[in-house]
């Protein structure tokens, strides 16, 4: 389990003080993958070839029932979002998919404005997280109530290792629900009608032997 307290899923950035989400934007591309959390900028590994076949299988089975029913947007990976949180330094978390409203997209910038170089400036409706190796469950407990607390409706974290998925609404403590591979997920109000069988975000990757 990881030390610090702002954000245990992740590794606090030494030597770096407080930024904000517009400093945040200028940071040059490497070997990590940036978050930010109450003004304190925290870092993660890349991924491996794992989570990249989880994330495309749930990014496009996501994707194509939402295009198909104009509902809205299905964000890639390393997509922004700046958590609204008056009173606190910016928080700027980026979930592996996400899923924001037609109601919330009609509040961004109109075409050409500015600010749509910038962070999206709000928490997504659904967040969902594929769990790096280094990741366990008290440190994405906290991950997925932070998105919980700004306003997302749904948060699924995805475990490869066994193979299950977290279910988490507001005012969860724990998750909601645990679905194993012989279940379904369901996009309950958030994604109406989206089901995709939990199998099928495992279905590239290879067998486990004994």
């Amino acid at each position: 389990m990881r030390q610090n307290t702002v954000a245990p899923w992740a590794e606090l950035v030494p030597g770096v003080g407080h930024m904000t989400a517009d400093e945040l934007l200028t940071l040059s591309d490497g070997e990590w993958e940036y978050e930010l959390v109450e003004g304190r900028l925290v870092r993660m590994s890349p991924t491996g070839l794992e989570h990249l076949y989880i994330t495309d299988a749930l990014h496009a089975a996501l994707r194509a029932f939402v295009r198909l029913h104009q509902l809205g947007l299905v964000t890639l990976p390393d997509t922004g979002f700046r958590l609204p949180q008056p009173g606190v330094p910016d928080s700027v978390l980026a979930p592996d998919v996400a899923f924001i409203s037609s109601a919330r997209l009609a509040q961004l910038p109109p075409p050409g404005d500015p600010g749509l170089r910038k962070f999206l400036p709000f928490a997504p409706d659904l967040a969902a997280e594929v769990a790096s190796p280094d990741q366990h469950k008290p440190e994405m407990a906290e991950k997925a109530s932070r998105y919980l607390a700004v306003g997302t409706h749904l948060v699924w974290v995805v475990w490869p290792s066994s193979r299950t998925v977290d279910v988490w609404r507001p005012g969860d403590e724990s998750p909601s629900t645990t679905f194993a591979a012989s279940d379904t997920l369901d996009g309950l109000e958030v994604v109406p009608g989206f089901t995709l069988p939990v199998a099928d975000l495992f279905a590239s990757l290879p067998e486990v032997g004994p």
